[in-house]
């Protein structure tokens, strides 16, 4: 773990005081901005209060846990929050456990309120409910699991793996956010293309899914994740042919909560 004197500056206590004022957060993605993702990594486990990564370990997510198990040491590295939305591929669930072999950290999963498997779900919501209210979905099996990690594990700060280059409403991503939560989201590999992920990966042996072989860049939930064509944006397969371009996680929670409400009174 890199020593608080090679990243501490006056401008930038260690940790941050929150809230962040826009100026402040404005100085701090000028500075990050200039780093590469291992220095903006070692900046948050010294600057970023209560750091946890929530991965679904795609590859960028990937490559920020490798980056950090080569400069942190187990105990210092941040907790790995999974959102077990119970419709995951079988082979991101292998995954799950290369990486928790490979890398020696624990994964705490998190999955749908009450619900212990598709079974549970489907009995409280109906089959194919992604099909019936999309929002309301999101919510239930991502937005709602991840509220209850952020408390239960008093996370304040969470890495992402989001990239600019993934384009949609990541075109115009900074290093650092915060949503309207509160909630700090960094974003170490902001400015890398897929093809920087993709060296990466490779020079460095990350463990990865095995879909990804068979003509998929970005892995979801089965029901919403489909193949890509040569020249297609890598994030084509995710709700192919809908305008959707993300999950819940990182739209307005007051608002998706509010949406879901009706439909938990339904089914309770």
């Amino acid at each position: 773990m890199a020593s608080s004197s090679t990243f501490n500056t006056p401008d930038f206590p260690s940790p941050l005081r929150l809230p962040l004022s826009t100026e402040v957060l404005a100085s701090i993605n000028a500075h990050l901005s200039t780093l590469s993702p291992q220095d903006i990594l070692k900046w948050a486990l010294v600057h970023l209060p209560n750091l946890s990564q929530t991965t679904a370990f795609g590859l960028t997510g990937l490559v920020a846990i490798d980056m950090l198990s080569k400069f942190a040491d187990p105990s210092d590295r941040p907790p790995l929050i999974f959102l077990d939305t119970l419709y995951h591929f079988p082979e991101t669930y292998e995954l799950i456990e290369d990486v928790r072999r490979r890398y020696n950290v624990s994964v705490h999963v998190f999955k749908p309120d009450g619900c212990e498997t598709v079974t549970d779900f489907e009995q409280k919501y109906g089959e194919r409910f992604w099909e019936l209210d999309e929002n309301s979905y999101d919510y239930l099996v991502k937005v709602e699991p991840a509220q209850k990690a952020y408390q239960e594990l008093d996370v304040q700060s969470a890495i992402t793996g989001r990239r600019a280059s993934q384009g949609g409403a990541r075109a115009s991503l900074p290093p650092l956010e915060v949503d309207n939560t509160g909630l700090l989201k960094l974003n170490p590999l902001f400015a890398w293309t897929f093809k920087d992920v993709e060296n990466y990966i490779n020079q460095n042996d990350v463990p990865r899914n095995k879909l990804l072989a068979q003509g998929y860049r970005s892995v979801g939930d089965w029901h919403s994740t489909s193949k890509v064509e040569e020249g297609q944006d890598e994030r084509a397969g995710r709700w192919a042919g809908k305008s959707k371009t993300e999950c819940g996680l990182h739209e307005d929670y007051f608002k998706m909560k509010a949406q879901a409400a009706k439909v938990a009174i339904v089914a309770s």
